[in-house]
């Protein structure tokens, strides 16, 4: 009997190629205004002030993203007003999933359920989920919940919503948002390490790495055969 019965994904970062959809959309409109700046301007500004507006208080992710762009602007030397900031919302459901997502995804929903817990809004993500070619049977946002991982409540969800503890591996490119709160409360997961990102000093440590998700079908097929 295989070891796992569902395999929970974040969406963003580990199924859909993020960094490229921001950069794109941020470097589009920055054009507009003969401003250029680099995807790794763009990135590390993003990875600064997205988790400081995400901590302040409960919004909607498009609200997020909003104000995040305002602020990357602003920082980067680019004054833009709020209502224009809201291209970057704008844009997400552009943006498109690695080119090893849906191969992959097909593969592991031939033997398991699949699920989403991403920090996102219903709305944008029934837009992203047109991307993937196959379906997910569980699904927890940021709006159902109300909270932001690395917060908890996506995975209390998960758990409540799925009636047992028992076969459930999470896998996400997150170390922060994902791979400590799961290794929190002793959730089996897979760290689809896309960066090459080392862990913390000590730990905690993920029950498995892999690159990409073809290295996560190929290491279930061993793992659950």
């Amino acid at each position: 009997m295989p070891q796992f019965e569902i395999i929970t994904f974040d969406c963003y970062g580990t199924l859909i190629d993020w960094e490229n959809g921001i950069t794109n959309a941020f470097q589009k409109e920055a054009s507009k205004d003969g401003k250029d700046f680099t995807k790794e301007e763009i990135v590390r500004a993003h990875a600064e002030i997205e988790p400081v507006v995400q901590a302040e208080f409960y919004q909607l992710y498009s609200d997020i993203l909003t104000e995040v762009a305002e602020r990357m602007a602003i920082k980067l030397g680019w004054e833009i007003s709020t209502e224009r900031a809201r291209f970057l919302a704008t844009s997400l459901p552009s943006w498109q999933p690695f080119t090893d997502t849906n191969n992959a995804l097909e593969r592991l929903a031939k033997r398991y359920q699949l699920g989403l817990l991403s920090n996102i809004d219903d709305e944008l993500l029934a837009e992203t989920r047109k991307h993937f070619t196959v379906n997910f049977q569980l699904v927890v946002t940021a709006e159902q919940v109300h909270s932001y991982k690395p917060n908890l409540e996506h995975f209390f969800v998960a758990r409540d919503r799925r009636g047992k503890k028992t076969g459930w591996l999470h896998a996400a490119q997150s170390y922060f948002h994902d791979i400590i709160p799961t290794n929190s409360l002793e959730i089996p997961s897979v760290w689809v390490n896309r960066k090459n990102e080392k862990a913390n000093e000590g730990g905690p440590y993920p029950t498995y790495q892999v690159n990409n998700l073809v290295q996560l079908a190929d290491l279930l097929e061993q793992v659950d055969a």
